[in-house]
């Protein structure tokens, strides 16, 4: 029995073992169709983000090969594809750029380094169950950060476009550069640019979920391959070095190490919330569950597998899970499958991309990058609330102004602070009842509620906590002077409340000896359990009298008034 446990708490860990032996063979069909679709879709696309990172282009196939094949033993998703994503490349090409001292092998060696750091953060968290870590970065955040590092992303791979020399540190040296360049753009290049942006645009209707930027991209490479474009400024990636990738020793140098920690927590972060949302778009569409916390484990050892096999920061992304399913994918072994396709080319078939066109590769990426500008979203999000529009806008131009790395923890904090400022300054509501109901809402939003004779009741909209104590004390004093000398019962509902700290508690006990020394009756209702119970622990009903969870409004207010009548 023991024996079967352990097997069965090393399954849970790797799904593989778990579906693999019960894999319907029906199922295979679909899993090679959609594994040979994704590897035609990844192949140009990760070789143009392999550039963003200041890379060879061939180390992006690396990451498909090496990190989406360790990836499907220990996913619990049916559809997410792995590999380098557009963010995730930048920020590892503007950091690693400076790290390296321009040195092309310490530059792959610290790329392979910040994946290793990855897995380890990936591991840690897994083990702490810091999963719900990623909660902190809301929609609007990650909205604005798309955006920005959309933004930013396209500043680099303008010049290419152009077939200018371009330039600059940040987003705005990028774009004045380019602007001054201009005129001495390369008509050839920006025609043959734009054709194939063309084609890629048709082909996104035409052919949806289809892998068109390969066909571009064959199509390119026959064109240079017959005439003498070559001749009029139209640069190629050359030759790629065929055979599998070659395992290589992460820079371990501490200096390396501690210089990465930011950079590789960012990419932990991005990575996974990346990962984790196409995993619940696809499982909520298909009808199944994922594990958040095993995809920490999942993205963990794919990154473990990209550090060691010339690669370098991997992660789920939406617009490759999305061809995967889309291509009918039934099970992980698409990814297996679209590994085995990756090797043949780069054992066979490397020879055939070596007159790939640069400006392709930056077509791609213009192509990818301009659908994480959501314009639709960011205007629904306005109408919605100002607040977090403003969040979303920082977000943007932190990602632009400080990079992709500070700009989003700007963000971040920004989102923090204002949770925090709403939590501390609630809104204290002086409710009244509903016409002809036992119901009682917010008089200020329903003015036609009718106010109880001697009676004020309020309702707490908040946690009560030591940094917002205060404040709750004086909007519940200043209700209460507004209400006027006949007042002779408060009822405060705290079912909003989720928690009561300390200073909170204590808080309350002041407000009831202050109504008690002016002759007013304190009574408190709807309190949850864990609020139940510090307030006895406090002493507050022996003050307050029995806090009972079945105590309602429309009860102490009837028991009120049937006392005030009897006495009568």
């Amino acid at each position: 029995m023991q024996k079967n446990l352990s097997i069965r708490n090393i399954r849970s860990f790797i799904p593989i073992l778990d579906w693999l032996p019960k894999y319907n063979t029906g199922y295979l069909k679909w899993d090679m169709i959609a594994g040979i679709t994704l590897a035609s879709f990844v192949l140009p696309e990760s070789m143009a983000y392999a550039t963003l990172a200041g890379l060879p282009t061939y180390y992006g196939i690396y990451c498909c090969l090496a990190g989406g094949f360790v990836f499907a033993f220990f996913t619990t998703s049916k559809h997410v594809a792995v590999g380098p994503t557009s963010a995730i490349s930048l920020m590892v090409g503007t950091t690693v750029a400076v790290l390296s001292g321009g040195d092309p092998a310490r530059w792959a060696a610290i790329a392979a380094l910040t994946a290793l750091a990855v897995a380890v953060i990936c591991f840690i968290a897994f083990l702490l169950r810091l999963n719900t870590l990623v909660n902190f970065i809301s929609d609007s955040i990650l909205l604005g950060f798309k955006a920005g590092a959309a933004l930013s992303i396209m500043s680099t791979q303008l010049p290419a476009f152009f077939g200018v020399e371009g330039g600059g540190s940040n987003f705005y040296e990028r774009i004045w550069l380019i602007c001054q360049q201009i005129s001495h753009a390369n008509p050839i290049v920006f025609i043959f640019g734009s054709v194939a942006m063309l084609l890629m645009l048709l082909g996104d209707k035409i052919l949806p979920g289809k892998p068109v930027a390969l066909i571009v991209v064959i199509a390119s490479i026959i064109v240079l391959s017959v005439t003498n474009l070559t001749h009029a400024g139209i640069h190629v990636t050359g030759l790629i070095p065929g055979g599998m990738p070659s395992f290589i020793r992460p820079s371990l140098d501490i200096n390396d190490l501690n210089a990465v920690i930011e950079l590789a927590f960012a990419c932990f972060l991005m990575g996974y919330i990346e990962t984790i949302s196409a995993a619940k778009t696809f499982a909520l569409k298909n009808g199944y569950d994922v594990n958040p916390r095993q995809e920490l484990l999942s993205l963990g050892f794919a990154n473990l597998a990209a550090s060691i096999f010339s690669a370098y920061v991997v992660s789920g992304g939406l617009s490759q899970s999305t061809v995967n399913e889309k291509s009918g994918a039934k099970t992980p072994m698409s990814l297996i499958i679209c590994s085995i396709t990756l090797t043949v080319i780069l054992l066979y078939f490397t020879g055939l991309l070596k007159n790939m066109p640069e400006v392709i590769l930056a077509v791609i990426v213009l192509h990818a990058v301009a659908s994480l500008i959501k314009i639709k979203e960011l205007k629904r999000i306005y109408q919605l609330s100002k607040v977090e529009f403003t969040v979303a806008m920082v977000a943007v131009v932190g990602v632009l102004t400080l990079g992709i790395l500070k700009g989003v923890m700007v963000a971040v904090l920004l989102s923090l602070v204002l949770l925090i400022r709403r939590i501390a300054y609630p809104h204290v509501a002086v409710l009244g009842r509903i016409d002809h109901t036992d119901h009682y809402s917010d008089i200020e939003r329903h003015p036609d509620n009718i106010l109880q004779e001697h009676i004020l009741i309020m309702r707490v909209e908040a946690s009560l906590l030591y940094f917002n104590a205060d404040f709750i004390r004086s909007q519940i004093n200043q209700n209460i002077d507004r209400y006027g000398n006949k007042l002779q019962l408060v009822v405060l509902d705290l079912s909003p409340s989720s928690y009561v700290d300390v200073e909170g508690s204590k808080m309350l006990l002041q407000v009831s000896d202050q109504l008690k020394h002016k002759h007013i009756q304190l009574r408190i209702v709807e309190a949850l359990a864990t609020v139940r119970d510090i307030l006895r622990k406090q002493g507050m009903e022996e003050m307050v009298g029995h806090i009972s969870r079945r105590s309602s409004i429309n009860e102490v207010v009837e028991a009120f008034k049937e006392k005030a009548s009897k006495t009568k």
